[in-house]
C-alpha cells in the first residue's frame, strides 16, 4: 500500500490511492490535479522529499465543486448593552479522489 504526502492549496494532506479528500476550494473548470509528494510510504521504505520527492506524480480528479462544508455561527453578546449580533459561514470546498501515486 502505497501512501504520500501532498500539498494542496498551502495544506499537507496523507493520501493513498482511491481515497477520496475534501480540499480547499479549487479554481473553476478544474477536472484534475496533479502535484509532486512531499514524503512517499512504500510498505517499510519511507522516501523524504526536498521539497519533493523526484520521479513521483500524484494524481487526482475532481469529483466534486462547490461542497458546503458545516456551519460555523460567530456571536457577539455584551450582557446589559443591548448588543447580540449573529453571524454565520459555511466554506466551500472541493472533492478530490486520488487516481494514482506513481
Amino acid at each position: 500500500m502505497k501512501k504520500a504526502v501532498i500539498l494542496v492549496g498551502g495544506k499537507q494532506y496523507l493520501v493513498e490511492e482511491k481515497e477520496t479528500l475534501r480540499v480547499d476550494l479549487l479554481p473553476a473548470g478544474t477536472k484534475t490535479l496533479e502535484t509532486g509528494a512531499l514524503l512517499v510510504i512504500d510498505g517499510d521504505k519511507t522516501t523524504v522529499g526536498n521539497p519533493e520527492v523526484k520521479g513521483v506524480k500524484v494524481s487526482a480528479k475532481v469529483v466534486e465543486e462547490k461542497v458546503a462544508g458545516d456551519k460555523v455561527r460567530v456571536i457577539r453578546y455584551h450582557s446589559k448593552k443591548r448588543v447580540h449580533t449573529e453571524t454565520g459561514h459555511r466554506q466551500k470546498y472541493s472533492l478530490i479522489e486520488i487516481t494514482s501515486i506513481k
